[in-house]
């Protein structure tokens, strides 16, 4: 297989990398980029641990094609917030207990954060929704709705959101 040097704007920030025409966005961000935080589920686009945002829209970076991904800005979770100012996504799910194992977390809050940037006062249901392409097994998701329900409070107030 040829190798290509592309170039991937993940975080606001541009990275040269070299890749195969089969390499998947997942590992790309993983194993070239060291964003662990995207997450390798079941591999077939089911599980939605692997959720990243490509221009502002949830994906599920096992069935995208890294090359697909060029002039495109994407969104990891280590993008999202930082230790030292959370995202109020990433602070309600705290303060609300909708994280336990932390495997699911970083595609729930990316598919969250992608809902309240189009919609600032979702409903229960379309919450339900928005994270339907995320699977928990840990939390039963009412915590989490009621997570993404209080940042949402919190974000229309003016507490932040956009990174």
């Amino acid at each position: 297989m040829i190798e290509r040097q592309i170039e991937l704007r993940v975080n606001g920030q541009a990275h040269h990398v070299v890749i195969k025409p089969q390499d998947l966005l997942v590992d790309v961000l993983r194993d070239q980029l060291g964003l662990t935080g995207t997450k390798k589920g079941c591999g077939t686009g089911e599980c939605g641990a692997c959720t990243v945002l490509i221009d502002g829209r949830p994906v599920n970076a096992c069935l995208v094609l890294a090359v697909r991904a060029q002039n495109k800005d994407i969104l990891t979770i280590e993008g999202l917030g930082t230790p030292q100012q959370l995202h109020p996504l990433q602070q309600a799910f705290i303060e609300n207990a909708a994280v336990q194992c932390g495997f699911c977390a970083p595609g729930m809050l990316l598919s969250a954060k992608a809902l309240l940037d189009k919609n600032q006062f979702p409903t229960e249901r379309e919450i339900r929704q928005a994270i339907s392409g995320n699977l928990c097994r840990c939390t039963g998701y009412a915590k989490i709705v009621r997570a993404i329900q209080s940042a949402a409070r919190v974000m229309a107030q003016g507490g932040g959101g956009k990174p």
